[in-house]
């Protein structure tokens, strides 16, 4: 099963498939609004201004699993995303990212691109997995790598 046969929940309640994604580069990113990394929700908006017409589609997954840093509800998480953060990318539907409850789409963008020293787990809020127009997993970025600092992988994507 590849990312575009992924079917994801919404923050709204919806379900959707990720294959409208299908000939976009994507920027997939397990978010928390409470984590110290949140300042990073600005670079991806920009990233999400400057390239969506061009084909970028940033999508932002919620999760509480790192020291239990997102909000308690996905409405609440939308509403801090878009008044605290200026988001207007999509927001899906709080996930596990690790573990046994690890959302589909996580344990498949883990086991693509291991992170640091071959190890497949999501270390912290913000791990970032930027993914061709083909579907294919290109790379996996540490938390701590600011969006701008990804821009260049981007462009030669698009």
């Amino acid at each position: 099963m590849g990312v575009y046969e992924m079917e994801v929940d919404t923050i709204r309640g919806g379900k959707q498939s990720l294959s409208q994604y299908k000939g976009q580069v994507m920027l997939i990113v397990n978010t928390a609004t409470k984590c110290g990394l949140a300042p990073q929700f600005k670079g991806l908006q920009k990233l999400h201004e400057d390239y969506a017409e061009q084909g970028l589609a940033v999508l932002g997954f919620p999760s509480s699993q790192f020291m239990n840093q997102e909000l308690g509800d996905n409405d609440a998480i939308a509403e801090a995303c878009e008044l605290n953060h200026g988001v207007t990318f999509p927001l899906f539907a709080k996930i596990d990212v690790n573990g046994p409850t690890a959302h589909p789409l996580y344990q498949y963008l883990k086991n693509e691109a291991r992170g640091a020293f071959g190890t497949k787990p999501i270390k912290w809020n913000f791990t970032k997995f930027l993914i061709d127009r083909s579907g294919k997993v290109i790379k996996r970025y540490a938390p701590t790598d600011a969006p701008e600092k990804i821009e260049a992988d981007i462009r030669k994507l698009l």
